[in-house]
């Protein structure tokens, strides 16, 4: 027979008066201010349900004792766990022996052999922590104290040691982790390795974020036989259009390893700055302008490219390269008008000085977007660009380009064909200043200089659509007619125009008149419009459902010049969607003159629900001599696999080869093993990257680049480190080769 429930129930005021303590039991007993309840016991306390076999409540004292399986729930995601509690109401006191915690949205479970609280914040004494079935962890983290913070819900950590199983892998004095998703001030998980060459690696990184606006990653590492720096990157958010973030990096090198590998500097160190605004005018100057405005900030500088290099010991997630561009836009844009500022500075790490390197600070573009007249039978627009060619040593100059085209079109035949004509008027405008760059003037001779012609486009061109019951076929075709009008030139332009016309010619492109370091042709950038005829055919298949099924498209042009005349290069691109998983991609140019291709890409790729399968090749031909220095051909493949066993098991592959060069690019492989809280993944890569080395003994070549080769283990303990890949791994370099390029 069931017992009658509800038979006590006690409502205790607090100093808050909304406070308030519920007791339910199935019997009760009262002696000396002490109420004892049995049976069936729930306490009800704010956001906490309890449920126990006795209490014992001091009506004097004011607190509530409870024994024996309790059972806490906290709100929505927390579960406490204990054999005795005591609440002191009014001094706003919980106490549990033994103590469990299970935090149910990052499914974290804490044990300790007891625990003390009052408000929001909770004492731990010595205890375990894991992700993992309580009762058999396969990783666990013990610690002597921690302490928690059920409103931040931040937990620290103190004396940590990592157990895989019941083996220590790892200790560190303090341990902090969110067990929500907000930002947090705290360490990171470390990253570790070992080379032979740079000896044992740590990095340990410090995340500072005490404001909402912006955040601080502080990452000091060492390499044991190499050297030590800092990289730090500082986030910021300063309206609700706008973002930036300043990247900056020092690392030193060890005397031994500096002159052993014969770096070209000892010291290495950058920064990177970005930033962009999407309403930089009215958020600058409080205007309420309805146009669109941005600004885009990229500014690097580095002194070589190892600052790159030693900013991970992942070589493979690092773009390396020894040409440095820096840019900074600024826009206005509305419907009708388009102006904006460029600024664009270039660095060679190669080069011992930039002094000569020419830098657009700045350019000033405006364009008149395109309108049209003559019930939209007339359509004109207007661009104007200025650029301000600029170097510290040699000549500068200001250029201006002027374009306006000028369109008439029409339809005939119940608009089957489409017929247009275009009248093209450019000018150009060269002002030079600055010193002469050669110790024979008379040979490089600047002088100020207008150029300006008119070319004519007429084309005609029919699209026709015809739809089936699951598909829909497109067909594209016309044919654009090119020729040049008449033209003018003075000064610079008339000047160069023999060394133009002569570069232009193909065996001509090796003579040294015609290479980028001859200095009278740097300002020069005036192409030849060609009298020429394009032919060109598309079509276009579309399932039921709008997806493409097949592109297909081949262009053929035919020049009337007397040099160089005739069929040139035949393009045809196929873009194929063989099954729903399986894409087939072309792109190939056919010389006739060579009877080859002059160029032929192609990549198919598989993409299914476990495996994803990717092969490409590139092939190019330039036709040119081949010399010590340059080769005209170009052969590269890449490969990639990702396949997926089941729910645990995934394996990678990728290989990247130069065949030209027989010279393997990049090579991975590995696999990764996942589970609930812990992922475990090994995989064996290979990296060729630039480094930037000096020339010690005259006609010595320096090495430019150096082949890593590595193996990294990745350890994630879920959910303290992201499953994205983002945070911890083990590296182990294995020697590295350095090859002369």
């Amino acid at each position: 027979m069931l017992k009658l429930l509800l038979l006590l129930s006690i409502l205790l005021a607090c100093a808050v008066a909304n406070d308030k303590v519920e007791v339910y039991a199935t019997s009760m007993v009262t002696k000396d201010n002490i109420v004892t309840a049995d049976g069936e016991v729930v306490v009800i306390y704010k956001d906490y349900y309890l449920s126990a076999k006795k209490a014992l409540y001091d009506r004097n004292s004011g607190e509530l004792e409870l024994f024996g399986n309790i059972r806490a729930n906290q709100g929505e995601n927390i579960k406490l766990l204990g054999e005795y509690a005591k609440l002191n109401i009014a001094e706003k006191e919980r106490t549990f022996k033994p103590f469990y915690m299970l935090e149910r949205t990052s499914d974290v479970w804490i044990s300790g052999d007891g625990s003390y609280a009052k408000d929001t914040e909770v004492e731990i004494d010595t205890g375990v922590m894991s992700g993992c079935d309580p009762n058999n962890p396969l990783w666990k983290m013990e610690f002597t104290s921690s302490d928690y913070n059920s409103d931040t819900m931040w937990l620290n950590l103190y004396n940590a040691r990592i157990y895989i199983y019941d083996i220590p892998v790892f200790y560190t004095p303090y341990f902090g982790y969110s067990l929500d998703t907000t930002r947090r001030t705290g360490l990171l998980p470390p990253m570790v390795g070992f080379s032979d060459k740079e000896g044992f690696y740590y990095e340990q990184a410090l995340y500072i974020a005490e404001s909402n606006w912006w955040d601080l990653e502080l990452k000091p590492q060492i390499r044991t036989n190499r050297g030590s720096g800092l990289y730090t990157t500082f986030r910021f958010v300063d309206s609700k259009v706008s973002k930036g973030s300043l990247t900056a990096g020092y690392f030193k090198e060890k005397e031994d390893y500096f002159l052993e590998n014969k770096l070209a500097n000892q010291k290495h160190y950058g920064f990177n700055f970005l930033y962009e605004n999407s309403d930089v005018i009215n958020e600058w100057f409080g205007t309420s302008f309805k146009g669109q405005s941005g600004l885009y900030v990229d500014v690097l500088n580095m002194n070589d490219v190892e600052y790159i290099n030693l900013s991970t010991n992942d070589t493979t997630q690092n773009v390396t390269t020894t040409q440095l561009l820096s840019r900074i836009n600024l826009f206005y844009n509305t419907d009708d008008d388009y102006i904006a500022t460029y600024f664009k500075h270039y660095k060679d790490l190669n080069l011992a000085s930039n002094e000569t390197t020419l830098q657009n600070l700045p350019a000033i573009h405006y364009h008149n977007y395109l309108d049209t007249l003559l019930d939209d039978h007339f359509i004109y627009s207007f661009d104007i660009v200025s650029n301000n060619y600029y170097r510290s040593l040699g000549k500068s100059a200001t250029q201006t380009d002027i374009n306006i085209p000028l369109t008439l079109q029409t339809s005939a035949f119940d608009e089957l064909l489409n017929l247009s004509y275009e009248a093209n008027l450019y000018a150009q405008h060269t002002l030079f200043a600055g010193d002469e760059d050669s110790a024979n003037p008379s040979v490089y001779e600047y002088k100020n200089g207008i150029f300006a012609r008119n070319y004519h486009v007429v084309s005609a061109s029919t699209q026709l659509t015809k739809a089936y019951e699951k598909s829909t076929h497109v067909v594209d075709f016309g044919a654009k007619y090119q020729r040049e009008g008449s033209k003018t030139e003075s000064g610079y332009y008339e000047d160069y125009k023999d060394y133009a016309d002569f570069c232009s010619i193909s065996t001509n492109k090796l003579n040294p008149l015609c290479s980028s370091s001859y200095p009278f042709r740097d300002f020069y950038n005036i192409s030849d419009i060609e009298e020429n005829l394009q032919l060109y055919f598309s079509h276009y298949l579309y399932d039921s459902l709008g997806k493409q099924v097949f592109y297909h498209r081949l262009s053929q042009n035919i020049s009337y010049e007397d040099v160089g005349g005739g069929a040139g290069e035949l393009e045809n691109e196929l873009d194929l969607q063989i099954t729903d998983n399986v894409n087939f991609y072309n792109n190939m140019f056919y010389n006739y003159d060579e009877s080859a291709f002059s160029k032929n890409f192609n990549k198919i790729s598989y993409n299914g629900d476990s495996l994803n399968i990717g092969l490409s090749h590139m092939y190019q031909d330039s036709f040119l001599p081949q010399t010590t220095t340059y080769s005209p051909k170009t052969s590269y493949m890449t490969s990639s696999l990702a396949y997926k066993y089941d729910k645990h098991y995934s394996y990678s592959f990728r290989l990247d080869y130069d065949l030209e060069r027989s010279e393997k690019k990049s090579f991975e492989v590995g696999f990764l093993y996942q589970k609930r809280c812990w992922d475990f993944g090994l995989t064996y890569l290979e990296n060729n990257r630039p480094i930037l080395s000096q020339v010690v003994n005259p006609g010595e070549d320096p090495a430019s680049h150096v082949y890593d080769r590595y193996i990294y283990v990745t350890i994630r303990l879920k959910p303290i480190m992201k499953s994205d890949g983002s945070l911890s791994g083990f590296m182990f370099r294995l020697p590295d080769k350095s090859e002369t390029n």
